[in-house]
């Protein structure tokens, strides 16, 4: 049915307007803290050992310039003297070549570590995000809002532990700079006061960028999700057909070719910016290197410092000089990242508005009353707000065209058929989505045996629902799964046991004709995404999907147009077992044919959200009314 949102201008998330300031920058590292439970969660085994060998990295660079500067003065006694001290100078380029030895040993075992525990983090965050998706709202799947969230959000379950990396890398250094800055002070304080002068302007730069590019990336995020529609519309086997006949290919690739030359002009317009300031941040730090370099050199010369001391402070301020501008750097990409995972955990922070309560009616089986709708209005909601959360806004008046049910009364009791009638946009798709609560009244009550949906269980009532709806869904998987999705926890449990369910549910829904035509039956893989899949027909993929309903112990049916792609041999063979389907259940049957329609023991006629007419099929024909009108105007078309 016409959803009345889509006739309306959305309002889309402003950008950031500017580059975070600092309070907020630190408030992004909230993230962090979580990201490491989450980390350590996910393998405390190669988390612990990726931080032991990190840790004994961190003292291998003091270790190979202090045992280097003992080995030129060494040398130099030696020299001096005419009296090598070999066993000395051996024993030190030995230790040297051990330390160092180490140190390769111990990263090429982190790398392993860092790979095998990203691995499993991805996997992890994949499947709590796929799990997560699947509690929230559906009224949050119908928001582009949400999709925006949820693509930055899936962005983040994949390299990921890049940042782990970078966080133990930057602990490392920090271990490290410890060690080294600690030598520079013990000889010179100012080579510590001129190391900072050269690295600080680099890093306040970097910081500005970074926030910068992720402002961009943010402000661009549903012109990159239309970019990928746009490159999967062009070459799918879906589109094909209608690309080719209607001309759609040029039209496609000219939006795609332009928004892409948008994006990659803003891109590469704050890359040639971060460019050039950070090469005149570059000249201060070179500036301020080489000053410091000169001091040393200066005061070897006057004799202050020895050959070895000049080695061991020359490549400790040029280490320090390097490791300070990769942890200011890192701690600058550590920021960004912090913010990307602020996309993740909001998307986390998301919750359903339809859960289940904390003290649940226990569900009814069988259901003895039955449902009822009680003076029920629904009106989609307006938006998602910044913490995801739905917003309604305030009500408009009853004759407002968003409203789509207005105030609707009625009884479904067991066993009874009940059909809905009425052109499209009347309220009947939404009618069924209340009745199995996928969405909750805006006002008004659905209730259940006299107690409202909302005190049950939603997996519970979806449990005791069949629902085959006009838009199913074609699933790339075998004609077995495809029919088993029906019941799919028992076909997961015991796959060998449910293929007899699963066979009895082709014969009943005619799927079993399409399934024996295959060339590997029901291991056939359906649809064209993967290899060796064969597609189906409509009509043929309408009776799959009918499978479904009889894999069900459903106390409720809801077939939402169940015959509208099947011809008219297959449609008079599914009415004929329809009333088996339905033998003893509910049902709720819409449909715009009214040869299935007058099987139903109770026909609803729905006009703008109002309950025109209800009654049988014959009292509706009696009424001459709305219902007799289009049953006589659909009669006149086989005349």
């Amino acid at each position: 049915m016409a959803n009345p949102r889509d006739h309306a201008a959305r309002p889309r998330r402003a950008p950031p307007p500017s580059p975070p300031s600092w309070g907020e920058r630190l408030r992004a590292m909230r993230n962090l803290p979580p990201f490491l439970r989450m980390v350590w969660a996910t393998h405390r085994g190669y988390t612990a050992g990726i931080a032991a060998l990190r840790l004994l990295r961190a003292f291998v660079p003091i270790a190979t310039l202090w045992i280097g500067k003992l080995i030129v003065d060494a040398v130099v006694v030696s020299a001096r003297t005419g009296a090598p001290d070999w066993h000395r100078i051996i024993v030190l380029l030995v230790g040297e070549m051990v330390v160092v030895t180490v140190g390769e040993v111990a990263a090429r075992t982190g790398t392993l570590l860092e790979s095998l525990l990203g691995d499993r983090f991805s996997n992890r965050m994949s499947v709590d995000l796929m799990r997560h998706a699947s509690e929230l709202d559906l009224q949050h799947f119908e928001d582009p809002r949400f999709y925006d969230r949820l693509e930055r959000a899936r962005r983040q379950t994949v390299g990921r532990i890049a940042l782990l990396t970078q966080l133990f890398g930057l602990a490392q250094d920090a271990i490290t700079l410890v060690t080294l800055t600690g030598t520079l002070l013990a000889f010179s304080p100012v080579l510590f006061a001129l190391l900072a002068v050269a690295v600080i302007p680099s890093f306040l730069g970097e910081t500005h960028f970074a926030s910068l590019g992720y402002s961009l990336l943010y402000q661009w995020t549903p012109e990159r999700r239309k970019l990928d529609y746009y490159r999967f519309v062009a070459a799918s086997d879906k589109t094909a057909k209608e690309l080719k006949l209607f001309g759609l290919s040029g039209y496609l690739i000219e939006q795609y070719r332009e928004l892409a030359e948008r994006f990659e002009a803003a891109n590469r317009k704050l890359a040639v910016r971060r460019n050039l300031a950070s090469t005149g941040l570059s000249f201060v730090s070179t500036v301020g290197y080489y000053a410091a370099y000169a001091t040393i050199v200066v005061r070897t010369v006057r004799g202050l410092l020895t050959l070895g001391e000049l080695t061991l402070l020359s490549g400790t301020f040029s280490r320090s000089r390097d490791l300070i501008q990769r942890m200011l750097l890192s701690t600058s990409d550590l920021y960004e990242q912090a913010l990307y995972l602020d996309d993740l955990f909001v998307f986390f922070a998301m919750r359903p508005a339809i859960a289940k309560p904390e003290h649940a009616a226990d569900f009814p089986r069988p259901v003895r009353e039955g449902f009822e709708f009680r003076d029920v209005w629904f009106r989609y909601p307006e938006a998602l707000g910044d913490d995801g959360a739905i917003v309604q806004g305030p009500l408009p008046p009853a004759d407002d065209a968003s409203w789509v049910l207005r105030g609707i009364s009625f009884r479904i009791r067991p066993g009874e058929r009940l059909a809905l009638v009425g052109e499209n946009g009347a309220g009947k798709t939404t009618i069924t989505k209340l009745l199995v609560r996928l969405y909750d009244p805006t006002q008004g009550e659905v209730l259940l045996d006299g107690l409202p949906l909302s005190t049950y269980d939603p997996a519970d009532l979806h449990a005791a629902v069949g629902v085959i709806f006009q838009d199913f869904v074609r699933y790339d998987m075998r004609a077995d799964e495809n029919i088993a999705v029906g019941r799919i926890s028992a076909f997961a449990a015991d796959r060998a046991a449910a293929m007899e369910r699963v066979e009895d549910a082709a014969h009943r829904s005619l799927a079993s004709d399409v399934v024996q035509a295959l060339p590997q039956g029901y291991g056939t893989m359906l649809g064209r995404r993967f290899e060796g899949g064969v597609d189906l027909s409509g009509g043929q993929w309408q009776k799959v999907a009918l499978g479904r309903a009889y894999m069900r112990d459903a106390q409720l049916l809801i077939l939402d147009e169940p015959t509208a792609a099947l011809d008219a041999r297959a449609e008079y063979e599914v009415f004929h077992r329809f009333a088996e389907l339905t033998e003893g259940r509910m049902a709720v049957l819409i449909s715009h044919r009214f040869s299935t329609v007058r099987m139903a023991d109770r026909i609803l006629v729905l006009e703008h959200g109002l309950v025109l007419e209800d009654g049988s099929h014959d009292e509706l024909l009696a009424l001459d009314g709305r219902y007799a009108e289009l049953f006589h105007l659909q009669a006149a078309g086989y005349r």
